[in-house]
């Protein structure tokens, strides 16, 4: 009989964060399978477990999928960590968890920390909907495309940076979403220097470009406002189909036109033409 995954999330800062379910996990799985055996190893230490440790990051998941993989379908049972967080978000374990899914396995998730969430809830912005869009590319191209196609976004947008990188995105934020876009940026997590600064992208420039910035963020950017377009009215709809008519049109296609134009009821235009005439 196969075995079962478990994605068993890890504290993002504060240790204190693990629960219990996820300590019972780890202490009851066959193997665990780390990003970084060197991370999880401290953790593993710091709760008194003591488990076999196989790695599986993002250059070597192809190859050490497949192990996991069998060793699950010969009756093991693994535990998937990342360094920080809620595995398979924005992580290599995406890949884990299909392969697992392919084969008809077992994979249960086990609630805890994310810091796509933990970001949005102290945000301060919409979290009734919301889009998480990870880690932006490094190269300019790349980047400025991704953002270009979140232009006209309205849900709340979440991303992870790097402080290294954090100037040139919101550089780029600024450019495809204007300066006065509402932003909150979220800086280490659950650690003792957790920080929220809500402010917008030029203003958020200005300071981070005076102060160079320190530790992991996750930007909170609130979405473009939704566009509002006014409805056709009934005169709106006669006076189409009087420009139709005069064209050439007869009476019939041009309230059919219109009715498809303008996303009308036909009898709604074909009424408001006949009013029109009457007067």
């Amino acid at each position: 009989m196969a075995g079962m995954l478990y994605l068993v999330p890890t504290p993002i800062g504060n240790l204190g964060d693990i629960s219990e379910r996820a300590r019972k996990t780890l202490e009851e799985a066959d193997f665990i399978a780390a990003e970084d055996t060197r991370v999880s190893l401290k953790l593993l230490n710091h709760l008194g477990i003591k488990k076999s440790l196989v790695s599986y990051f993002e250059h070597n998941k192809a190859f050490k999928g497949n192990i996991i993989l069998d060793r699950i379908l010969a009756g093991e049972t693994c535990a998937l960590v990342s360094d920080a967080g809620s595995p398979a978000i924005s992580d290599p374990g995406e890949d884990l968890v299909k392969l697992c899914a392919e084969h008809g396995i077992t994979v249960c998730a086990i609630p805890g920390p994310c810091a796509v969430i933990t970001a949005l809830s102290i945000s301060g912005q919409a979290t009734g909907r919301f889009c998480f869009e990870g880690f932006l590319s490094t190269a300019k191209k790349s980047r400025k495309e991704h953002l270009e196609s979140l232009r006209n976004e309205t849900r709340t947008m979440i991303f992870y940076e790097a402080p290294h990188k954090l100037v040139a995105t919101l550089e780029d934020m600024a450019e495809v979403f204007g300066n006065d876009r509402p932003i909150s940026l979220c800086r280490e997590l659950t650690k003792l220097h957790e920080e929220v600064v809500r402010t917008t992208l030029g203003a958020a420039i200005e300071g981070y470009t005076t102060n160079p910035p320190k530790g992991e963020f996750v930007l909170v950017v609130a979405g473009a406002e939704p566009v509002v377009t006014e409805k056709p009215t009934a005169t709106d709809a006669a006076k189409r189909v009087q420009q139709l008519m005069a064209d050439g049109m007869s009476r019939k296609d041009a309230v059919k036109q219109t009715a498809k134009e303008l996303d009308l009821p036909k009898n709604v235009v074909y009424d408001a033409a006949l009013a029109i005439d009457e007067e």
